[in-house]
């Protein structure tokens, strides 16, 4: 049973994570798409309506694999995890199917008018349209993210007497569960930021191979500006708000998130360090003396419960917790250096001339992906062993008849089929590269 447990977790993180690849992307882009077609409208001009047909490609050929490498984690939760979806799906069965309403109706039928409705529909359309593939997005995002964050912490759900199943009494205290929001803020900003280094990454590689000017140097400015923004709101507010979220309501996966392991008041926050769960502490650490009760709490000499404190069957898996965790906000703080930078070029002049640092962009487009994943790692291996919190572990969620080499054998399957759609990924999306922006002439007045 245990080996069927781990094959199943296995499973379950390899088709999610390499999913999550693509909407991390149509999240971000889908509101630089309804930018671009706001300024569009707004100037009459035709780089912003380059811009935003270049940019909709993109987003189109994201979609059309993410909702592919979607499909399977619906067959995983019946298959695999069928004790969770008769525990719970009577919660969490009201918000998925909301997500597919907006991504299959509203978000692929703007997608499609604004894809094909140039010269064939009115400018407001098509910018309505361009506003709606955002809209439709970010609502498919939330849907996704109130459920998982009623797995985080559950509410607005009663158990049921009569076989002890969880029955949904509140869909209002789902939707806007606390966990949920601030999770959700975090989520978007970091697919903005993504989009941001997606977009200042091929912008760059335009100017550098002299391919594109004015497209090249829009994409730069544009992607280097708003992602200034958004790294410095990753980290604040929208990081802190997602932080006091794990402290009140999971402290021991801070504790994890931090390595820390005894209970301390004025406790520091680790910079590096080595866990060693056998012995109970960090190796070669650096630390930052009380930044951890600070961040946590609001005062410097406030105490901060450690792993020690509570029970070791509660403890999550603490090193690839800590790890992870430490390899999302080393990014983050990388992120938040290089687009200031940047920002200073700008306002130097010197963004679009400053070849080694438009290689610096281009070169670090994956690497937003990178912290993303990982923080979701941080926010679901952080959680164990609960599946549903406090109310459902793992071990108890997965099916019976399932046996590990059946797992095993589709998880084989499912990363054969997800090389070819890489492969075709790849494809496309260098094809829309090489091919560049085409010029759409200028918006009629």
């Amino acid at each position: 049973m245990a080996d069927a447990v781990i094959a199943d977790r296995v499973q379950f993180a390899f088709t999610v994570m390499f999913h999550y690849l693509f909407p991390i992307l149509t999240m971000g882009l889908g509101f630089f798409i309804a930018v671009l077609s706001t300024m569009g409208l707004i100037t009459h001009h035709e780089r912003y309506a380059t811009a935003a047909d270049f940019w909709v490609k993109i987003f189109a050929i994201n979609f059309v694999i993410g909702v592919v490498t979607g499909i399977p984690l619906e067959f995983e939760f019946g298959m695999n995890w069928s004790r969770l979806s008769a525990y719970s799906g009577g919660v969490f069965g009201q918000t998925l199917p909301l997500e597919g309403v907006y991504a299959f109706f509203l978000e692929s039928g703007f997608l499609g008018l604004f894809l094909f409705g140039r010269r064939r529909v009115s400018r407001v359309l098509h910018w309505l349209a361009g506003v709606g593939v955002s809209i439709g997005s970010l609502l498919s995002g939330y849907f996704i993210v109130a459920t998982d964050a009623w797995m985080q912490h559950p509410v607005g759900y009663a158990i049921d007497s009569a076989n002890g199943t969880l029955r949904l009494e509140s869909f209002w205290a789902v939707m806007f569960n606390p966990y949920a929001r601030s999770q959700y803020l975090h989520t978007i900003n970091g697919a903005l930021l993504t989009a941001t280094y997606v977009i200042a990454g091929i912008g760059a590689f335009y100017l550098l191979s002299d391919r594109h000017q004015d497209f090249g140097r829009l994409s730069v400015t544009m992607g280097v500006g708003a992602g200034a923004i958004f790294a410095l709101t990753q980290l604040f507010p929208t990081g802190d708000l997602n932080s006091r979220n794990v402290v009140t309501y999971q402290p021991i996966k801070l504790a994890t998130m931090e390595g820390l392991f005894e209970t301390e008041k004025g406790a520091p926050i680790a910079i590096i360090g080595m866990p060693d769960t056998d012995h109970g502490k960090l190796i070669d650490p650096i630390y930052v003396p009380d930044v951890l009760s600070y961040l946590a709490y609001g005062d410097f000499r406030a105490r901060v419960n450690g792993l020690k404190s509570y029970p070791k069957e509660l403890w999550p898996p603490v090193e690839l917790t800590y790890y992870s965790y430490h390899i999302m906000v080393g990014l983050g703080t990388i992120f938040i250096a290089q687009m200031i930078f940047g920002v200073v070029l700008l306002w130097a002049g010197r963004l679009h001339r400053s070849r080694w640092f438009l290689w610096t962009l281009m070169m670090a487009v994956p690497f937003p992906f990178i912290a993303n994943e990982a923080g979701w790692v941080v926010a679901e291996v952080g959680r164990q062993p609960w599946l549903v919190y406090g109310l459902l572990r793992t071990s108890d969620g997965t099916s019976t008849n399932v046996a590990a080499g059946e797992t095993i054998f589709t998880t084989l399957g499912f990363a054969g089929i997800y090389a070819m759609l890489s492969l075709l990924f790849v494809f496309l999306i260098g094809r829309v590269i090489y091919s560049g922006p085409q010029e759409v002439g200028e918006i009629a007045q």
